[in-house]
């Protein structure tokens, strides 16, 4: 009978029972692709991870799942599972393979425990969301900038809202959200350095998500070049408040002028249970 042991952390948060749930399998080499969406199924988490030994020069390599599809790439499951890998390990920078490509992650320890976490992320392709009014539409509301779709594995529209509490007022119809795009739909509004967001992607079996790290580099990026923050201006993106999983994601965008040399997404995880299925 096959033992398949997994961590689950907290990831996006300093304290348990918040942010966004994670799942690492630490071993997943003889775990058949149907078995491992089943997994992720069974968990339900917005995403499961599947760890694997390295083939490209990274410390792992991991497979990233939903409870629908496997994606190429994710902001917490990397940052998650950096703090579930690196645990045990005196590293001040831990890489991560992903069908992304590879993903650095710097951390940052109070004497044995990791702390906080910077994962440098894919640059993401951007375009105009040929579906804008359609979106709209189906949310009842405006957008304060252009909407556009951003593509770095996973994909994302952002919406800007007027304020915080717009966002918070939201209620999508799903059916209709997961007709207009399969991509995520971030909706958000704030200023200076601090934004509050909320992610829908029910085509991925994830109605809302407490915090999208995949979400977080992209919106940076759309906010400097919109001219709402600076290069080098490190935001603070709160999420998950609406459904009592409160997260708090930081952001920088290096670069110039028209340039993006380099986007970064940071917070921290706690580690919170470990288990094993007996298949």
């Amino acid at each position: 009978m096959p033992t398949l042991r997994y961590v689950v952390a907290d990831v996006f948060t300093d304290r348990a029972l918040a942010g966004n749930q994670l799942a690492v399998f630490t071993d997943g080499r003889d775990v058949d692709d149907e078995t491992k969406q089943a997994l992720a199924r069974e968990l339900n988490f917005s995403e499961t991870v599947f760890v694997l030994p390295p083939s490209e020069g990274g410390h792992a390599r991991i497979r990233i799942f939903t409870p629908t599809r496997e994606l190429p790439f994710a902001g917490h499951p990397v940052l998650g599972s950096a703090f579930v890998l690196a645990a045990p390990l005196q590293l001040g920078e831990i890489r991560l393979e992903t069908l992304s490509g590879l993903i650095p992650v710097a951390l940052e320890r109070e004497g044995a425990r990791i702390s906080f976490g910077w994962m440098s992320q894919p640059i993401p392709r951007w375009e105009s969301f040929a579906k804008a009014d359609e979106l709209l539409a189906v949310l009842g509301v405006e957008s304060s900038l252009p909407v556009e779709l951003y593509d770095l594995g996973p994909s994302h529209v952002y919406v800007a809202l007027s304020s915080e509490d717009e966002v918070a007022a939201l209620q999508p119809d799903f059916a209709a959200l997961a007709r207009v795009t399969d991509a995520g739909v971030n909706c958000f509004a704030g200023s200076g350095l601090q934004w509050k967001t909320r992610m829908f992607a029910p085509m991925h079996g994830v109605s809302e998500d407490p915090a999208t790290g995949s979400a977080a580099g992209p919106l940076a990026i759309h906010l400097v070049r919109h001219g709402r923050i600076a290069f080098l201006d490190e935001i603070q993106i709160s999420q998950g408040k609406e459904i009592g999983r409160p997260s708090t994601l930081h952001a920088r965008v290096f670069g110039e002028g028209d340039r993006i040399d380099r986007v970064e997404v940071g917070g921290s995880a706690v580690i919170v249970a470990r288990g094993e299925f007996r298949l």
